[in-house]
């Protein structure tokens, strides 16, 4: 079983990537947005209610997946370094599957605020994500998480072997898929 956890601030292109990996390879994708939206209709993310229920169901598909006979499964996060609660969630993570014997890959994504914004308006994101569709609070959301917190690692931070980080800026998606599968033999 593998795991391809892909993280990065919001707009990366974290479920694009993760979609063109699904494309070349036996992986399913698990948006971070497939449980955030569907909680939304009852409770905003933000609450309390909102993250306990996000947690309870990524949690569970987790555990499902990670003793199932899939391939494996690529989970997109928006990790903030800064908060020790977001190192326990993918320590976590990285336990559920690790437990039963999986490999945890980590896939980080940076891109300038210029291209993150453009792509924060792209088709694909606003036909997958629900939320984002309110571009004017999604770019507020955006902008002011830059400010709050550090979505990306510092040089050295992330102590794995199998990790990798890609400023893709200026690379398609579908180049940073294939980037990754040469990578981890995926």
């Amino acid at each position: 079983m593998k795991l391809v956890l892909i993280f990065g601030p919001q707009a990366v292109g974290k479920m694009t990537v993760g979609q063109e990996l699904v494309r070349i390879t036996d992986l399913k994708l698990f948006h971070n947005h497939m449980t955030i939206d569907l909680v939304s209709h009852f409770f905003d993310y933000g609450t309390k209610e909102g993250k306990r229920l996000v947690g309870l169901f990524r949690e569970e598909i987790f555990e499902e997946v990670s003793k199932s006979d899939l391939y494996g499964l690529i989970f997109t996060y928006v990790w903030a370094f800064d908060l020790q609660s977001d190192w326990d969630e993918v320590n976590k993570i990285c336990n559920i599957f690790e437990s039963k014997g999986g490999t945890v890959y980590f896939v980080e994504l940076e891109a300038n605020l210029e291209e993150r914004l453009e792509r924060n308006k792209s088709t694909n994101r606003l036909k997958h994500k629900p939320s984002k569709r309110n571009i004017e609070w999604s770019e507020k959301d955006l902008i002011s998480s830059l400010k709050q917190y550090r979505l990306n690692s510092f040089d050295g931070e992330i102590q794995k072997d199998n990790y990798l980080k890609i400023n893709n800026t200026n690379v398609s998606a579908t180049e940073v898929a294939e980037i990754i599968a040469n990578k981890f033999k995926l």
